[in-house]
């Protein structure tokens, strides 16, 4: 699976957004945890940013930590995937469709 700014998993929507699934999203999203420990890191967070094409990469990362993590642990684990869906359609420029 490539989703990626030039390589769109399910081509690009009329709008220029990656459509992709939910569980498409989440399972690229997770290829993203480096040491593998579960959850997301900001910096993890950020480079799967980058990798989506999308701009202001360390804004984007700290902000979509500060919606996403639920227990306010820093990180985001896969539990609270679910809450950076309306984040990635916002700021990574995703669209899900089921």
């Amino acid at each position: 699976m490539a989703i990626r700014g030039g390589d769109r998993a399910r081509g690009a929507s009329s709008d220029g957004k990656i459509q992709t699934t939910v569980e498409e999203f989440k399972k690229w999203l997770m290829s993203f945890d480096s040491n593998k420990d579960g959850r997301l890191s900001r910096d993890e967070l950020r480079a799967a940013i980058r990798s989506s094409g999308a701009w202001y990469t360390a804004r984007k990362s700290g902000r979509g930590i500060i919606v996403a993590d639920a227990d306010g642990s820093g990180y985001i684990d896969e539990d609270e995937i679910d809450g950076l869906l309306d984040f990635a359609e916002t700021s990574m420029g995703f669209k899900f469709y089921c």
